[in-house]
């Protein structure tokens, strides 16, 4: 009968000692068994999230529209409501919380806030009515949009529009480029001017119908009921130089409106006279003496503004115009200006931005009155800086 023999890990070290075998006895005490800490396992501390109604009020933009904590929380649901239909228009996400930091933003601390200021500058302008005359007009609320070219302004205003109409408010868009003189025009005025580059092209005073313009405008304040063509521009005929839209492509709206939105890089520029002018450069005399035509003929129409100021200058506008004439030439089969010819336009502007932007800055536009300016300033990927430039310093 086989015998079994059964030894100790302690008897086989001692004896390998006996043998003369050198150990470890560290070693063998390390395969002594212990029992295994029992590992718990721990929820991730949850980041503390700020109530939504705080977050809306971190907007940068809140001192300037009048809007506060209270009231956003008390009309929180509105906001709410506004957001989805913001969301659909911007083909963003349906849920909320998927977006982006930067959306969230673009949406409750930019695009909501300017439409809560505007529809309370619409509220003001009828209440100011009823004091005057004991019943408001129909004539529309007017805001001049001064803004530099590619800043997303064209964007902003078709939200506005959006969300004015979802709250059961009629509105109106012009651009001041809609009233760009034809392409005849354009040839004519540039041979009067022969040699100054400024007004070569569309885009300073001097290249705009007036009369068009304030045609327009003027049948829009009237107030009365019918069908108004808004005039377009096509900016991708003749090679990037552009032309009137024929008159069978310009929208119509039914009027009367409530909110007119009327906006332009230049809209808004007080002239500065010659010898000012010329100080920027010497062909912009030509353009500040057209400029004063327009304070009569535009900027007198407008009740309201939103000015839009880049914060790092006006150097902004030649990233931002390539990515507006790429886009165009990609929308309309290739048409459109290239990148060397879209560098060329936007210096023609520079001398316009350098003599007029400080008195902008200093003086608001023509007509403009206290609590009836909001100054919104952006970064160059044009989401808004943390620090706003506030209100002119005249009013």
């Amino acid at each position: 009968m086989a015998t079994t023999t059964t030894c100790s890990v302690r008897s086989i070290g001692q004896e390998r000692e006996k043998a003369g075998v050198k150990t470890e006895r560290g070693r063998w005490s390390a395969f002594r068994w212990r029992p295994r800490k029992k590992q718990t396992q721990t929820s991730p501390i949850p980041i503390k999230q700020p109530p939504f109604s705080e977050f809306i009020a971190a907007s940068p933009l809140l001192p300037s529209t009048g809007l506060s904590l209270p009231s956003i929380a008390a009309n929180l649901p509105e906001w709410i409501s506004l957001s989805k239909t913001l969301a659909e228009s911007l083909k963003l996400a349906p849920d909320r919380s998927s977006w982006s930091g930067s959306q969230r933003s673009r949406v409750f601390q930019y695009y909501l806030p300017v439409f809560f200021w505007v529809r309370a500058q619409l509220e003001d302008k009828k209440a100011r009515e009823i004091a005057g005359s004991g019943s408001p007009s129909s004539a529309p609320l007017v805001v001049g949009i001064q803004a530099p070219q590619g800043c997303g302004k064209t964007t902003l205003v078709a939200e506005l529009e959006t969300l004015l109409a979802s709250v059961g408010l009629r509105a109106a868009s012009v651009s001041v480029d809609d009233f760009y003189l034809t392409f005849e025009g354009q040839q004519k005025l540039a041979s009067e001017f022969a040699g100054n580059p400024l007004l070569e092209l569309r885009g300073n005073a001097g290249s705009h119908d007036l009369a068009l313009g304030a045609e327009t405008l003027e049948r829009l304040v009237r107030g009365e009921e019918g069908a108004i063509a808004l005039p377009r521009y096509d900016k991708s005929l003749h090679g990037g130089r552009g032309d009137r839209a024929p008159r069978e492509a310009w929208p119509v709206v039914a009027a009367p409106v409530d909110v007119v939105l009327f906006e332009g890089w230049m809209l808004g520029f007080r002239p500065v006279g010659a010898a000012k002018a010329r100080e920027a450069s010497p062909h912009l005399p030509a353009v500040d003496a057209f400029l004063e035509g327009y304070e009569r003929a535009w900027d007198s129409r407008c009740d309201s503004w939103l000015v839009v100021r880049a914060t790092k200058g006006p150097s902004c506008v030649y990233g931002w115009r390539l990515q507006a004439e790429r886009q165009l030439r990609e929308a309309s089969g290739g048409k459109g200006m290239t990148d060397e010819q879209v560098k060329d336009f936007v210096d023609r502007f520079l001398p316009a931005y350098e003599a007029y932007l400080p008195g902008a800055a200093e003086r608001g536009p023509p007509g403009s009155k206290k609590g009836r300016v909001l100054v919104i300033g952006v970064e160059d990927d044009r989401s808004l800086s943390r620090e706003q430039p506030g209100p002119p310093r005249g009013l």
